[in-house]
């Protein structure tokens, strides 16, 4: 199948890719289950049924340890007990399932390479930094678990199991089966048990568990540990100590784990906070009333003394401002006197012209010019007459 314009692949193409990650793993498994299957002689008589022997590296240890210390308890598998078969096809049946057990544990680093792969691809460059070593740490706490389960728990658990009656009466007479079953599953148990860190780890990155949250249930996972402990060890405090230090060691490098996560986090949180304070402070440095400071304190008189050259650089430039002004404004008034007359001229001649008043006539001299026009009017024929 193509890829389309994006890159992306499809549902199907992720199925495809998955089908050939799981053939690779499970081939690996079947390799290296072929190989354990032909030397079964190594694998049963030298690794699977020797923590039941007294020369086993634990049991010789430990009775070497009771004997300096005085405690006899803890000198354990020095009786060893014979496995029994009740089907014709158990030996066969338990050599196979052996095999693929022995298959898993030695190819669980390539398993886990190949689900990383496919795992990766998905992740942001980030993530992969953060994940950088994961292949190689989770392959050395799986090692560390069987080993520990293989040399610690197993002896023990065999011991305790195996010598362990509830009446004289009852002979005790273990299968190869249960026997097999016992070993194969203390031993995977403590392989993912010690793969809490790496569980803790990918948990406090997504924020399903917190430090606080670990130790709350502090004291319920130790009451667990004890109790545990108590069950598959002798009724001794050494071999329950022996067994609960290093689940409770695990513990504690998870809280550590989770916290130092959270720290990260918590660091990336205040880095991505940081832009914002910035333009926060640019915001606050503009002039506001609400936002300056009081007078007297170190930030005020800094603020202050800043503002001193900008105030003359502002005086300085107001002066060509002010002349500028006066200048103008006395141009207005300029303007306004013209103005004004021009104004009072032109309303001026609007008006009609100024005619000189017209004297009144006297009275007296209207009657002296009656009488004139009177004689004028008798003249000498009049006189002739009278």
């Amino acid at each position: 199948m193509s890829k389309n314009t994006e890159g992306e692949m499809s549902f199907l193409e992720h199925l495809e890719v998955m089908r050939w990650h799981l053939l690779r793993s499970i081939a690996a498994i079947v390799i290296l289950a072929l190989v354990a299957f032909v030397f079964k002689d190594i694998v049963f008589d030298k690794i699977i049924l020797a923590p039941k022997e007294p020369p086993f590296p634990t049991n010789r240890w430990l009775c070497q340890l009771g004997e300096i210390l005085g405690l006899e308890r803890i000198c354990i598998n020095q009786n060893p007990f014979t496995l029994q078969t009740v089907k014709m096809a158990e030996q066969f049946s338990m050599h196979i399932i052996v095999s693929l057990v022995a298959g898993i544990v030695i190819a669980f680093p390539y398993i886990f390479w190949e689900f990383w792969r496919f795992i990766v691809p998905a992740l942001y460059d980030k993530e992969k930094n953060t994940a950088h070593g994961a292949v190689f740490f989770t392959s050395l706490l799986f090692i560390l678990g069987v080993l520990f389960g293989y040399y610690i728990i197993s002896p023990l658990s065999v011991n305790f199991l195996g010598n362990y009656k509830v009446s004289e009466s009852v002979i005790s007479a273990p299968t190869l089966r249960s026997y097999v079953q016992t070993i194969t599953s203390v031993v995977l148990a403590a392989g993912l048990v010690f793969q809490l860190p790496i569980l803790v780890y990918f948990l406090s990155k997504v924020g399903l568990v917190t430090p606080d949250f670990l130790k709350k249930y502090r004291r319920h996972s130790l009451v667990l540990i004890v109790t545990l402990s108590a069950i598959i060890t002798p009724p001794d405090v050494f071999s329950q100590v022996l067994v609960a230090l290093p689940l409770m060691i695990l513990y504690e490098i998870g809280i550590a784990i989770s916290k130092r996560i959270m720290r990260q986090q918590d660091a990336e949180m205040e880095a991505s906070k940081k832009p914002t304070r910035t333009k926060k402070k640019k915001a606050a440095e503009t002039p506001d009333s609400d936002n300056t400071p009081s007078s007297g304190t170190p930030e005020a008189e800094q603020k202050e003394s800043d503002k001193e050259p900008e105030e003359e650089k502002a005086e300085s430039a107001k002066e060509p401002e002010t002349e500028n002004t006066e200048t103008a404004e006395e141009t207005e008034t300029e303007d306004t006197e013209t103005s004004d007359e021009s104004k009072t001229r032109e309303e001026v001649s609007s008006k009609k012209p100024w005619k000189r008043p017209e004297s009144k006539p006297d009275p007296e001299e209207d009657e002296e010019s009656d009488e004139e026009s009177d004689e004028e009017d008798t003249g000498p024929g009049d006189d002739k007459t009278d």
